[in-house]
């Protein structure tokens, strides 16, 4: 696909403009935004992927995950302000689940130590974690403001900070992972997955594609355990004090 091609496809874009415009739905400025700044940024990162490629270095592959990570995170602390200590716990969660992930991986000899290989499957990684770690906080703060009264009477009664909010937690955890598990239900049925897509549309045969596929679909089930579990048991702690009254969720 060339740039010609490219600019075909705007035909996509022009659609739904009109339709916006027509009905006036007031997304025409959303619609031209979210088209220039995903030309942009994906023609930079094809540009920086191609350096890092080239290279072959592992130190730019490297720079490469730990900016993904940075920004991935940036992504999720916006909207979990409110929860005291969210920005090193998203941080710490997503390296740590990229780690794991990786290191599994390379170990088993799924994966060889390549920029082709690793920054792709990191992103997957990455991305993965952090739209479950957004569903979790915004979940988690629902949750917590809801139940205010219940964990205060938990803890009058001599509960421990882990029984006051375990409801809470366990409801918010419980909606961060549903999403990936029902996807995985209809997968194959409904849609065939975007990785599995790529690699037929680029020459690969159909079981090599599956077989890469149910990896990319394993290691986001694992992702989407690993992410809202860290993210929910490292945060709850900061909601209570060293007396273990409950402080609760920071003002707006």
């Amino acid at each position: 696909m060339g740039f010609q091609e490219l600019l075909l496809s705007g035909v996509f874009v022009i659609i739904p403009l009109v339709i916006a415009v027509v009905l006036k739905l007031g997304l025409t400025k959303d619609i031209v935004i979210a088209s220039v700044r995903s030309i942009v940024q994906l023609l930079i990162v094809g540009m920086i992927l191609t350096f890092v490629f080239d290279s072959d270095s592992s130190i730019y592959m490297i720079l490469m995950i730990i900016v993904m990570i940075g920004a991935a995170s940036q992504n999720v602390i916006k909207k979990g302000t409110r929860i005291p200590g969210i920005k090193w716990i998203i941080i710490l969660t997503l390296t740590a689940v990229e780690v794991v992930s990786m290191a599994i991986m390379l170990l088993f000899g799924i994966l060889d130590f390549e920029p082709e290989q690793i920054i792709p499957i990191s992103g997957m990684i990455i991305g993965n974690c952090m739209v479950l770690s957004l569903l979790f906080v915004s979940k988690f703060t629902d949750e917590l403001e809801n139940s205010e009264e219940m964990i205060e009477l938990i803890l009058s009664f001599g509960g421990e900070p882990k029984e006051a909010v375990s409801r809470s937690l366990k409801s918010a955890i419980q909606t961060s992972m549903i999403p990936t598990i029902e996807s995985q239900k209809t997968i194959g049925l409904v849609q065939l997955p975007g990785m599995m897509s790529g690699l037929i549309i680029g020459g690969a045969a159909p079981m090599e594609a599956v077989m890469y596929q149910l990896l990319i679909l394993f290691l986001i089930l694992t992702n989407a355990t690993a992410a809202s579990v860290m993210v929910g048991y490292l945060s709850y702690p900061k909601l209570f004090n060293s007396r273990l009254q409950y402080t609760g969720l920071k003002n707006e």
